[in-house]
Order: structure tokens, then C-alpha cells, then sequence
């Protein structure tokens, strides 16, 4: 039997002294990474901002917001990779309401 798709949510805020290149790097990683197990919708670039506190020493960071939908089993995949990745301050993945 297929696997339901649902909607989710992804939002990364990256350490702001990553430059350019990386930071385009790592999220041109993580949307490869959700095409390849669901389907990229969009990516809402935020740009950087004041954070609420300090993270790592960090006080700004650079926030993304994916949406993509996938099947149950990807989003907890996706956290584990989230977490392993250098230059990842904070990371959310929620699933939307139908």
C-alpha cells in the first residue's frame, strides 16, 4: 500500500557567519534531499534575524521556512539529518492540518 502524502513545515535558522557559498550549500541539500523523498513546495527565505536569545553565542541567525509534502516516514529522517549538520542553530519540522 502507497504511503499517504501529508504537508509539512521546516523551519531552519543557520549561524550567520557561515558566508554565502555554505549557506547556499546547505540548502541546496536540503531541498535535494526532500525531492528526493517527497515534494519540495516552496522555501521562504526570511533573511537574518535578531534572535528571541542567545544560541551557541549566536544572537542573529538566518531563518528558511520549506514546505513540502512526504510521506510519514521522511520528516524524522530529515530531523536526524538536521541535527548532524554543522551551522544549524535551531531546526522545526511540524506536519500542517489538512
Amino acid at each position: 500500500m502507497a504511503d499517504i502524502l501529508s504537508t509539512y513545515e521546516c523551519f531552519i535558522v543557520l549561524k550567520t557567519d557561515l558566508g554565502e557559498e555554505v549557506t547556499q550549500k546547505l540548502t541546496d541539500k536540503f531541498s535535494a534531499l526532500i525531492n528526493e523523498h517527497g515534494k519540495l513546495l516552496s522555501i521562504d527565505e526570511w533573511g537574518k534575524r535578531k534572535l528571541a536569545y542567545p544560541i551557541e553565542d549566536e544572537t542573529e541567525g538566518v531563518y528558511y521556512l520549506y514546505n513540502f509534502e512526504s510521506g510519514s516516514e521522511f520528516p524524522a529522517e530529515l530531523q536526524r539529518v538536521l541535527k548532524i549538520t554543522d551551522g544549524i542553530l535551531r531546526y522545526l519540522v511540524v506536519k500542517k492540518e489538512a
